[in-house]
């Protein structure tokens, strides 16, 4: 096989890694340079890649070490029995291709993964130097994403959280069932125990910066996973299930939820077509309403039927229009609770209301000045000059307040 350069590496493993969601950079905080001889910065002008909460674009070079791997998961397109071409880098190779990208404006951080080469021990060292020697080599200050792998040694999946901002590893599938199917050689136990060490060496690090200003900060936008949507038979409500528990054993900042995608040469148990990506955006949609609405995964789940969030609507307002008797709502007196509640109403609209309910009484026009579609969001309110009527006893009331197709299309 004809050697490979590094550009031709660059076009396979760039790729290879596309399938992986969980590289949103959100959570970080800038790393400073006592010295002033830093590299990396999180403020200037790059690819867009990723946002963070403020809304600063965050470049990220986004490769895997390698796409060989010893495992043979029948949903990966890198699986050992997959026929691709297969790359691979050095640890130095991509140490020099993000310090080379960052100069040239770029990137503004990196996110690594890998296909399991040789041990799950050795290619975590692999991944471990190539953030060691951005760090302490080249002053590297940028964001570094970690990709880490369950089965290595605890001290190598620790090392990589003194040298990244983030880490994380895929839980792969929702269902333990599903596991089993689909990828064998894993195991859930396995993957759990890492994320439950993770997050203690989490907290040990965030308790010591509180106490001794020159404690070494630890994976400080903390860990992310990422579950595979549509390759078995798991619902709606059984992946809502397993995000909550997710976010509450192991306090995760993300869960990505990634579509299945059919690959080349597919194994004959997965399904033939990837699932609607608009299954993958209710999800997304679910998991904001159990982050910041309030919304218990009991909720959520009473929103789906047989399992499945619909896709013509949103979760919420799929939730409002079983729950009709707790609406209309009274902008100018109801709780917070209730007012992320009604469909229409972001984060940011509720705040305004409460905020401005301080010293007037709203009117409808008000509310529609804070929201994209007030015709949504007028049968489950009131206001100081609105009333809705029958509207909410209204059998067709969905058809009302449900999107028109061509705002439904994602591409």
């Amino acid at each position: 096989m004809a050697q490979l350069d590094v550009r031709q590496k660059l076009e396979i493993l760039a790729d290879a890694a596309k399938y992986d969601a969980s590289c949103a950079s959100s959570g970080t905080s800038k790393r400073n340079s006592k010295d002033g001889k830093g590299l990396g910065s999180t403020e200037g002008i790059g690819i867009c890649h990723a946002y963070a909460p403020d809304g600063r674009c965050i470049s990220l070079l986004k490769i895997l070490l390698t796409n060989s791997c010893i495992f043979d998961c029948h949903y990966c397109i890198n699986r050992k029995s997959s026929n691709v071409r297969r790359a691979r880098f050095t640890a130095k190779e991509v140490v020099d291709l993000t310090i080379a990208f960052y100069k040239r404006n770029y990137i503004e951080g990196l996110f690594l993964s890998s296909g399991i080469i040789g041990s799950s021990n050795y290619t975590m060292e692999q991944m471990v130097e190539v953030a060691r020697s951005l760090r302490e080599d080249y002053h590297f200050r940028g964001y570094i994403h970690l990709k880490t792998i369950p089965d290595a040694d605890p001290e190598l999946v620790e090392a990589a959280g003194r040298h990244a901002d983030r880490v994380s590893i895929n839980v792969e599938l929702p269902t333990v069932g599903g596991l089993k199917r689909l990828a064998p050689e894993k195991s859930a136990s396995r993957i759990e125990g890492a994320m439950g060490a993770m997050k203690t060496s989490i907290i040990d690090a965030r308790d010591a910066t509180k106490k001794y200003k020159s404690a070494p900060r630890y994976a400080p936008a903390g860990q992310s996973t990422q579950m595979i949507v549509g390759a078995d038979a798991a619902t709606d409500s059984d992946i809502v299930s397993r995000a909550s528990g997710l976010y509450d054993a192991f306090g995760m900042r993300r869960v990505y939820y990634s579509a299945f995608s059919p690959i080349p040469d597919a194994s004959a148990v997965l399904p033939l077509k990837r699932p609607p990506l608009m299954r993958e955006h209710r999800l997304y949609q679910s998991d904001w309403l159990m982050r910041f609405y309030g919304f218990a995964p009991g909720e959520v789940q009473a929103a789906t039927t047989d399992g499945m969030l619909p896709l013509d609507i949103d979760p919420k307002l799929a939730w409002a229009l079983k729950f009709r008797e707790s609406f209309p709502v009274d902008i100018n007196r109801a709780p917070k609770s209730m007012l992320l509640r009604v469909p229409g109403l972001g984060t940011k609209a509720v705040a305004r209301i409460l905020t401005t309910r301080k010293w007037r009484r709203l009117r409808l026009d008000d509310v529609g000045r804070l929201t994209v579609s007030v015709a949504k969001v007028r049968p489950f309110i009131v206001t100081e000059d609105w009333r809705p009527t029958v509207l909410l006893d209204r059998v067709n009331l969905r058809e009302v307040v449900a999107p028109r197709a061509e705002q439904m299309e994602l591409f």
